[in-house]
């Protein structure tokens, strides 16, 4: 079984999709939404570029349509996209995170949570307990370059007062894998959102959260 090389100090985690299955609502979430302006997406768009800034991302689906991205059409349209989401979202941890985090720390590992999602969404879908259990969040509105970018994981590692190389970055999606490894962490994906062709760029690819261990040297 393939091995980290170095043992980390750190474990980081993404949010969506790693801790929490709610991809599936974001791309409801933005179809609903970008449907009254003749905006197509699909599944694999919506996912492949989890992690970035909505901004970002709402600005280059509406600009491949030719539709001009002013701020009165951007704000529109998310503010209609977070009602849906809210409306339809159903919050579900994936089995055996609370457990796994739990058994991680009791390892004497520290938690950090880095995610493209801003910070009274966090605290809307994680329960305390589970919050409780990250040394650091770093959440999308707190940084001004998101995923692909490396300034969120970064981010973190300043937070946890640690150097990049000693953090273990968890994603699951390629804008986060190059978020990661730009900013010089290891990183180990998770196929819950995207086939693991799509994830080549990780130093480990796994099916399942609890096989993470397994991957980190004694």
């Amino acid at each position: 079984m393939k091995k980290l090389k170095i043992r980390p100090q750190a474990i980081i985690f993404d949010m969506d999709g790693v801790i929490v299955d709610s991809m599936p609502y974001h791309f409801i979430a933005w179809y609903e939404a970008l449907r009254p302006w003749g905006v197509r997406v699909s599944c694999f768009e919506v996912y492949a570029q989890e992690g970035e800034r909505w901004e970002t991302t709402l600005k280059g689906l509406l600009k491949r349509e030719k539709i001009k991205p002013t701020q009165k059409v951007l704000s529109a349209i998310f503010s209609l996209r977070q009602k849906i989401f809210k409306r339809y979202f159903k919050r579900f941890i994936f089995h055996g995170v609370y457990e796994l985090l739990v058994d991680l720390r009791k390892q004497g590992f520290m938690l950090g949570l880095v995610t493209g999602s801003p910070l009274d969404e966090i605290k809307r879908i994680l329960p305390v307990k589970l919050r409780r259990l990250f040394t650091v969040i770093v959440a999308g509105n707190q940084v001004k370059h998101g995923k692909p970018h490396p300034e969120s994981y970064l981010r973190a590692a300043r937070l946890l007062g640690l150097g990049p190389k000693t953090c273990l970055v968890i994603e699951n999606a390629p804008f986060g894998i190059t978020s990661a490894k730009q900013a010089g962490m290891p990183c180990i994906a998770i196929s819950t959102s995207l086939p693991k062709e799509y994830l080549t760029a990780a130093d480990i690819v796994i099916s399942q959260l609890n096989q993470v261990s397994s991957h980190i040297p004694l």
